[in-house]
This record gives C-alpha cells, sequence and structure tokens, in this order.
C-alpha cells in the first residue's frame, strides 16, 4: 500500500501495485478563516431553556447549521462536480423531451417512444460489460479514462443527431428512423455507464461532493426541458375558432404551432453541455485543487474504497448485512418506478385535468429534482428511519398517480380545478421526494466503500429495465391506461 498524499500536492507514490492513497480530513486547518467571515462562531453553551425560548440563540445556531455546509468544502470542485453530473442522462432525457417534434417526421409516429425504449434498454451492454471486466478480467479499467470515453461516446452521440435524426432507411421492406434508434442506443451507452461508474468515481471526494454531483444529474434532465420551453414544446398546438355555427356556437380545433428552433438546433445546444460536462469532467480528474478535496480513502483494483476514521461512519453505525441488502433492494424498488415508469404513466396522470395541468406537472417535477439534492446540502440525512418514512410517503403518492392514469380519461375530479392541483402537487412532491431518498440512501451506501457504489448502480440499472419493460408491455398490450385527448 503506498502512503497516504499530502493535501499541498498529489505527490508520486514510491511504492509499486494498484494501490494508492489519498488523505484529506474534514476538519481542514488549511481553510481561510476569512474566507466564511460571516459565518456565526460558536458562543459559550447556554441552558436547554434558552436554546427554547430565545430567539436570537435560535438564530445563530441556525445560520452556524448553514454556514457550515458551506465550510470545509471547494466551491469552485462544487461546480465541477455539478457540471460532471449533467452528462449523465442529459441526451437520453433531451431524445424524449424532443419526442412531440420528432413524431411528426418519423415514419413510426407515436409509436416511436417504444422504439426508443427499446434502444434505452440495449444502452444497458454497457454496465454490464464494465461490471463483468472488473470482476472477471485479471486487467482491470481505470475509471478516470473509462469515463473520458463514456462522455466522448455520449457527446458524439448528441452531434450526430442533429444532423441525421431524420434519416431514414427500409427494414424488412418498412421505413423505420434507423440512424436516430442507433444513436439512441450510443447516447444510452452514456446514460447506463454512468450509474456504475460515475458514482463510485465521486465516492473518492469528500461526502458532500456527491450532493453537488446529485444536483448535477437532476440538472441533465431540467436543462433539457427549459430548452424545449423555449423551443416553445409546451405550445405546440392552440385553440383557433374555425366556424361558427347557424345557432351561434363557436367551433374551435387544435392547430400546431412551428416551435421557435427546429430539432437540430436542440440536439447542438444538448452536443454543447456535454462538452461542457467533458470539460468540467477533465478537470476535476486533473486539478490540484479538486485533489485535494479527497476524502481519506484508500483505493484498490479500481474502484474498492476503505475510508479511514475521520472520513466515515462510526462502527456502531455500519451497516448489517440486513440492512445492506434492504437498502439495496429499497433503490431497485424506487427506480423501477421512478426510472422505468412515472415517464411513461405520466400523460396518462395529468393529462386528462388539460394540457395546463399536463405541462406543470411535467416541468415542476423535473425541477423538483435538483430542488431536493441541493435541500439536501443543508438539510443532510442518513437515518435509516427517516429513508424508510420518505419511502412510504412516496408509495402512497405513488398508489394516487397510478390510479389516475389507470382510470384515464376520467380519473378522480377531472372536471374539477382542485384535481388539477392536486395532481401537479402530487408529481412535483413525489419526484422530490424520491430524488432525496435516493441521494439518502447513495450516502449511506457511499460509507461502506466504493464497490457499494457499483452495486447501487447496477440495481438502480435493473430496477429502471424491469420497471421500463414492464410498462412498455402494460401500455402497448393491455387496455390498462386509455390516453385522454386534450381538446379544446
Amino acid at each position: 500500500m503506498s502512503g497516504y498524499q499530502s493535501r499541498s500536492g498529489v505527490g508520486n507514490a514510491s511504492q509499486s501495485g494498484p494501490v494508492y492513497g489519498v488523505i484529506s480530513t474534514l476538519d481542514d486547518p488549511s481553510a481561510v478563516p476569512s474566507d466564511f467571515a460571516r459565518c456565526a462562531v460558536a458562543e459559550p453553551s447556554e441552558s436547554e431553556l434558552s436554546v427554547f425560548l430565545t430567539w436570537r440563540t435560535i438564530h445563530k445556531k441556525m445560520e452556524q447549521k448553514y454556514c457550515s455546509a458551506l465550510k470545509n468544502r471547494s466551491l469552485i470542485v462544487d461546480l465541477l462536480a455539478i457540471f460532471f453530473g449533467i452528462g449523465t442522462w442529459l441526451g437520453v432525457n433531451g431524445t424524449f423531451i424532443q419526442l412531440p417534434l420528432l413524431v411528426d417526421e418519423a415514419p413510426e409516429g407515436w409509436s416511436l417512444p417504444s422504439y426508443l425504449s427499446v434502444m434505452v434498454q440495449i444502452g444497458n451492454l454497457g454496465p454490464l460489460l464494465y461490471t463483468a471486466i472488473q470482476k472477471y478480467s485479471p486487467r482491470k479499467l481505470n475509471d478516470g479514462w473509462t469515463i473520458h470515453g463514456v462522455l466522448l461516446v455520449g457527446a458524439i452521440s448528441c452531434l450526430l443527431t442533429a444532423f441525421f435524426y431524420n434519416r431514414t432507411a427500409q427494414v424488412n421492406g418498412v421505413d423505420h428512423s434507423v440512424a436516430l434508434l442507433v444513436l439512441t442506443i450510443f447516447t444510452a451507452l452514456n446514460a447506463c455507464t454512468s450509474s456504475v461508474l460515475f458514482m463510485p468515481y465521486m465516492g473518492r471526494f469528500k461526502e458532500q461532493y456527491m450532493v453537488t454531483y446529485f444536483i448535477g444529474e437532476g440538472l441533465s434532465g431540467l436543462l433539457p426541458s427549459v430548452t424545449a420551453l423555449i423551443q416553445g414544446i409546451g405550445e405546440t398546438s392552440q385553440c383557433v375558432l374555425v366556424n361558427v355555427t347557424e345557432s351561434g356556437e363557436e367551433i374551435f380545433e387544435q392547430q400546431k404551432v412551428p416551435p421557435h428552433f427546429d430539432t437540430k438546433v436542440f440536439f447542438l445546444i444538448l452536443f454543447g453541455l456535454m462538452v461542457a460536462s467533458y470539460i468540467g469532467y477533465t478537470l476535476l480528474n486533473a486539478l490540484p485543487l479538486a485533489r485535494t478535496e479527497y476524502a481519506k480513502v484508500t483505493v484498490s483494483e479500481g474502484n474498492k474504497y476503505v475510508y479511514g476514521e475521520a472520513d466515515n461512519q462510526s462502527p456502531a453505525e455500519k451497516l448489517t448485512r440486513g440492512q445492506y441488502t434492504y437498502l439495496l433492494l429499497l433503490i431497485g424498488a424506487i427506480s423501477l418506478f421512478s426510472n422505468g415508469m412515472f415517464g411513461s404513466i405520466q400523460s396518462y396522470s395529468s393529462a386528462p385535468y388539460g394540457s395546463r395541468a399536463y405541462h406543470l406537472a411535467a416541468t415542476l417535477s423535473v425541477i423538483a429534482n435538483p430542488v431536493a439534492c441541493f435541500m439536501a446540502m443543508f438539510l443532510h440525512f442518513t437515518s435509516l428511519r427517516l429513508i424508510t418514512v420518505l419511502s412510504i410517503i412516496a408509495a402512497l403518492l405513488t398508489s394516487y398517480v397510478f390510479t389516475t392514469a389507470a382510470l384515464s380519461p376520467y380519473p378522480p375530479f377531472y372536471d374539477h380545478s382542485f384535481g388539477a392541483v392536486l395532481v401537479v402537487a402530487a408529481w412535483t412532491l413525489l419526484l422530490g421526494i424520491v430524488s432525496y431518498t435516493k441521494l439518502g440512501i447513495t450516502t449511506v451506501m457511499r460509507a461502506q466503500g466504493g464497490q457499494s457504489l457499483v452495486w447501487v448502480g447496477s440495481i438502480t440499472q435493473l430496477g429502471s429495465t424491469i420497471g421500463a419493460v414492464s410498462i412498455f408491455f402494460a401500455i402497448n398490450y393491455t387496455n390498462m391506461f386509455q390516453a385522454a385527448e386534450m381538446t379544446c
């Protein structure tokens, strides 16, 4: 085992072998006090009664709590971790968000989403291949260089999609969007592999940077949504008065509104964001400043981490085998619904309440993801009890949105504004709680070592695949879900 590196630089290990270590304590004495001059300084302890009765004391303690979230961290590393996280599901999210325009040119029409879902599942070959090599090959993949390759594949696939998304070819005598489908596989390779590769890589940093990485992952869904809103996808049709009957009844029909810019420009914007993510990761991996933010960790065989006492949970808080299995099953179940099913049923659940409710539910639920991760910077938790409570709340909300989807086009209160408010609030709260819970589980599993994060990523992808395949057959081969037409 090599010696631990110093805070002043990266250093070179003098010994040979695949094991290296980096030391970095949470209470870093090199932090400059003036950088956090506005943070409150702890005063002599007061009685418990004064803590609850004196507003000034409570205010100081809250200020200390929030300021402590900004201490012992580098805002530059936070920013780089966010950009790194953006490069996870950006391409896949962007492709599905662009569907209202893609289906107009694709020969598959509105069956295109089902084809794309299959292409995304083929992308799971990436994490399977990576996991097999790391487990069975005598020569392990270098995580750093592998991430370079994965991000480059994601960026190039977005660039090529911008120019070839509408190219078709005949397969068995039928026209298909072959270029788009093939490029979606490569886009999905980047997204799916990130689950078993990016999170373990972030495990070598201090715990707080996992939160900012998840903020970036949330932005990988939010940024394409915001771009699509600017593009005008949320207003692809409008009600136009086309006739008035003899009795004076006005007849409206929906007419499509052209977007402000086309699909080519949209994917070029995604390509620019992928380039920014690649640059962010390159700096995160190379800058000496970023290396000083490594946890006190010993790394061997790619991503097997052993944390030092200063950067890990106490022995009493280490997970038992039952708790470890429970959390893996829980995040698998959460991923089955959140990654595999929610996107497919959201239109069935919210569209019956009107186009405004549908677009609000879709937009606010995407925003809830990074907001929940940002809140975790200040309201951090690793309690298994709280994780369980939040999971139960998420299960109740999931039951509600599935009920509204299954009863479409006539779900409860579909003809009342109260129903629209309720379904929008349910989707927003549900996605926020799910994001917050997944981050809590990941934080707990991080303390068990880098290999645990690989398990988290693998179970996440397995759950997502099962959910996506299940909902695909439920929607296309059963009468469980009926679409509601958004009328004028």
